[in-house]
Protein backbone atom coordinates (compact mmCIF):
# COMPACT_ATOMS: atom_id res chain seq x y z
CA UNK A 1 0.00 0.00 0.00
CA UNK A 2 1.44 3.41 -0.93
CA UNK A 3 1.00 6.19 1.98
CA UNK A 4 0.05 10.00 1.69
CA UNK A 5 3.26 12.08 1.20
CA UNK A 6 4.88 10.12 -1.95
CA UNK A 7 6.08 12.10 -4.79
CA UNK A 8 2.45 11.41 -6.42
CA UNK A 9 1.25 13.15 -4.02
CA UNK A 10 2.43 16.21 -3.56
CA UNK A 11 2.39 16.98 -7.45
CA UNK A 12 -1.14 16.21 -7.17
CA UNK A 13 -1.90 18.62 -4.09
CA UNK A 14 -0.10 21.42 -5.86
CA UNK A 15 -2.48 20.82 -9.48
CA UNK A 16 -5.43 21.02 -7.15
CA UNK A 17 -4.53 23.47 -4.13
CA UNK A 18 -5.39 26.60 -6.72
CA UNK A 19 -8.78 25.26 -7.16
CA UNK A 20 -9.89 25.20 -3.80
CA UNK A 21 -9.31 27.34 -0.71
CA UNK A 22 -9.90 25.79 2.12
CA UNK A 23 -12.21 27.02 4.53
CA UNK A 24 -10.73 27.81 8.01
CA UNK A 25 -10.24 24.65 9.90
CA UNK A 26 -13.25 22.53 11.64
CA UNK A 27 -12.49 19.63 13.50
CA UNK A 28 -14.87 16.67 12.87
CA UNK A 29 -13.53 13.56 14.22
CA UNK A 30 -14.74 10.69 12.11
CA UNK A 31 -17.42 7.81 14.05
CA UNK A 32 -14.26 5.07 14.17
CA UNK A 33 -11.84 7.99 16.67
CA UNK A 34 -9.59 8.35 13.46
CA UNK A 35 -9.12 12.07 14.02
CA UNK A 36 -10.10 14.79 11.80
CA UNK A 37 -10.33 13.14 8.15
CA UNK A 38 -14.06 15.35 7.05
CA UNK A 39 -12.61 18.85 7.54
CA UNK A 40 -11.60 19.16 3.59
CA UNK A 41 -13.46 17.17 1.00
CA UNK A 42 -10.25 15.49 -0.60
CA UNK A 43 -10.24 11.95 -1.33
CA UNK A 44 -7.16 9.75 -1.66
CA UNK A 45 -7.29 6.22 -2.17
CA UNK A 46 -4.03 3.97 -3.43
CA UNK A 47 -6.05 1.54 -5.89
CA UNK A 48 -4.05 -1.40 -6.42
CA UNK A 49 -1.04 0.63 -6.97
CA UNK A 50 -2.94 4.07 -8.99
CA UNK A 51 -2.84 7.05 -6.61
CA UNK A 52 -6.34 8.51 -6.88
CA UNK A 53 -6.70 12.14 -5.76
CA UNK A 54 -10.00 14.10 -5.73
CA UNK A 55 -11.03 17.22 -4.86
CA UNK A 56 -14.86 19.05 -5.73
CA UNK A 57 -17.35 21.38 -5.10
CA UNK A 58 -20.62 20.42 -3.98
CA UNK A 59 -23.76 22.42 -3.14
CA UNK A 60 -26.55 21.31 -1.08
CA UNK A 61 -29.73 23.03 -1.52
CA UNK A 62 -31.45 22.06 1.91
CA UNK A 63 -35.08 22.78 0.88
CA UNK A 64 -35.77 20.74 -1.90
CA UNK A 65 -32.32 18.40 -1.15
CA UNK A 66 -30.51 19.14 -4.31
CA UNK A 67 -26.81 18.08 -4.32
CA UNK A 68 -25.31 19.70 -7.31
CA UNK A 69 -21.39 18.99 -8.21
CA UNK A 70 -20.17 22.16 -9.97
CA UNK A 71 -16.15 21.52 -10.10
CA UNK A 72 -13.91 18.36 -9.97
CA UNK A 73 -10.20 17.86 -10.08
CA UNK A 74 -8.68 14.85 -9.94
CA UNK A 75 -5.18 13.80 -10.15
CA UNK A 76 -3.97 10.37 -10.62
CA UNK A 77 -0.55 8.81 -10.36
CA UNK A 78 -0.87 5.52 -12.44
CA UNK A 79 3.29 4.99 -12.91
CA UNK A 80 4.49 5.44 -16.34
CA UNK A 81 1.86 6.99 -19.06
CA UNK A 82 1.47 6.04 -22.40
CA UNK A 83 -1.00 7.49 -23.15
CA UNK A 84 -1.95 10.23 -21.44
CA UNK A 85 -5.42 11.27 -23.35
CA UNK A 86 -6.92 8.16 -23.16
CA UNK A 87 -6.17 8.01 -19.19
CA UNK A 88 -7.97 11.57 -18.90
CA UNK A 89 -11.38 10.52 -20.68
CA UNK A 90 -11.32 7.56 -18.94
CA UNK A 91 -10.99 9.29 -15.80
CA UNK A 92 -13.83 11.70 -17.10
CA UNK A 93 -16.22 9.01 -17.94
CA UNK A 94 -15.77 7.07 -14.85
CA UNK A 95 -16.02 10.69 -12.63
CA UNK A 96 -19.33 11.47 -14.89
CA UNK A 97 -21.24 7.04 -14.62
CA UNK A 98 -20.14 7.78 -10.60
CA UNK A 99 -21.54 10.99 -10.07
CA UNK A 100 -24.60 9.16 -11.70
CA UNK A 101 -24.45 6.21 -9.10
CA UNK A 102 -24.01 8.17 -6.49
CA UNK A 103 -26.63 10.40 -7.00
CA UNK A 104 -28.99 8.77 -8.94
CA UNK A 105 -29.23 5.66 -9.92
CA UNK A 106 -31.33 2.92 -8.15
CA UNK A 107 -33.71 0.41 -9.38
CA UNK A 108 -37.15 0.94 -8.45
CA UNK A 109 -39.70 -1.49 -7.95
CA UNK A 110 -42.85 -2.87 -6.23
CA UNK A 111 -44.15 -6.25 -5.10
CA UNK A 112 -43.97 -7.42 -8.71
CA UNK A 113 -42.13 -6.11 -11.43
CA UNK A 114 -39.49 -3.34 -11.82
CA UNK A 115 -40.89 0.32 -12.42
CA UNK A 116 -37.93 1.47 -13.75
CA UNK A 117 -37.22 -0.37 -16.88
CA UNK A 118 -36.51 2.10 -19.54
CA UNK A 119 -34.61 5.41 -19.29
CA UNK A 120 -37.49 7.66 -19.16
CA UNK A 121 -37.81 6.19 -15.46
CA UNK A 122 -34.40 5.18 -14.64
CA UNK A 123 -33.01 8.28 -12.59
CA UNK A 124 -29.67 8.90 -14.16
CA UNK A 125 -27.14 12.18 -14.47
CA UNK A 126 -28.77 14.08 -17.10
CA UNK A 127 -26.47 16.46 -18.99
CA UNK A 128 -28.34 19.27 -17.30
CA UNK A 129 -26.26 17.71 -13.94
CA UNK A 130 -22.97 17.76 -15.64
CA UNK A 131 -20.09 19.50 -13.91
CA UNK A 132 -19.35 22.97 -15.06
CA UNK A 133 -15.66 21.70 -15.24
CA UNK A 134 -13.88 18.12 -15.01
CA UNK A 135 -10.42 18.34 -14.63
CA UNK A 136 -7.64 15.88 -14.83
CA UNK A 137 -4.33 15.90 -14.12
CA UNK A 138 -1.96 12.81 -14.24
CA UNK A 139 1.21 12.35 -12.49
CA UNK A 140 3.69 10.74 -15.27
CA UNK A 141 6.11 8.38 -13.17
CA UNK A 142 8.84 7.04 -15.98
CA UNK A 143 10.33 4.14 -14.97
CA UNK A 144 7.65 2.63 -12.94
CA UNK A 145 5.56 0.00 -14.02
CA UNK A 146 2.76 0.48 -16.42
CA UNK A 147 -0.82 1.04 -14.07
CA UNK A 148 -4.21 0.75 -15.61
CA UNK A 149 -6.47 3.33 -14.65
CA UNK A 150 -10.00 1.28 -16.15
CA UNK A 151 -12.66 2.29 -14.50
CA UNK A 152 -11.11 2.81 -11.05
CA UNK A 153 -11.98 6.14 -10.42
CA UNK A 154 -15.68 5.60 -9.60
CA UNK A 155 -14.79 4.51 -5.69
CA UNK A 156 -12.77 7.81 -4.79
CA UNK A 157 -15.58 9.81 -6.70
CA UNK A 158 -18.11 8.61 -4.84
CA UNK A 159 -16.28 9.03 -1.36
CA UNK A 160 -15.30 12.43 -2.71
CA UNK A 161 -19.03 13.62 -2.73
CA UNK A 162 -19.20 11.83 0.65
CA UNK A 163 -16.92 14.27 2.75
CA UNK A 164 -17.89 16.96 -0.10
CA UNK A 165 -21.85 16.36 1.66
CA UNK A 166 -20.14 15.88 4.85
CA UNK A 167 -18.26 19.29 4.98
CA UNK A 168 -21.12 21.03 3.69
CA UNK A 169 -23.88 20.10 5.98
CA UNK A 170 -21.85 18.67 8.72
CA UNK A 171 -23.98 15.39 7.82
CA UNK A 172 -23.50 12.09 6.59
CA UNK A 173 -25.40 9.63 4.48
CA UNK A 174 -24.40 5.99 4.40
CA UNK A 175 -27.00 4.96 1.74
CA UNK A 176 -26.64 5.02 -2.01
CA UNK A 177 -28.07 6.55 -3.70
CA UNK A 178 -28.44 10.50 -2.11
CA UNK A 179 -31.48 11.44 -3.19
CA UNK A 180 -33.12 13.93 -2.23
CA UNK A 181 -35.35 12.71 -0.35
CA UNK A 182 -32.42 11.12 1.75
CA UNK A 183 -30.52 14.54 2.02
CA UNK A 184 -33.55 16.08 3.64
CA UNK A 185 -34.13 13.19 5.81
CA UNK A 186 -30.56 13.19 6.87
CA UNK A 187 -31.14 17.22 7.63
CA UNK A 188 -34.06 16.92 9.11
CA UNK A 189 -36.27 19.00 6.35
Amino acid sequence: MVRPGSAGSLIAGRLMAKHFAPDPAKLQISPLGYGDRNAFPLHYVPNQRVNWHFALEADVDRDSGAIAISHVVCAVDCGEVVAPDSIVNQTEGGILQSLSWTLYEAVHFNDTRILSADWSAYPILRFSAVPDSVEVHVVDNPGSPYLGVAEAAQGPTAGAIANAFRHATGERIHDLPYTRERVKAVLGV
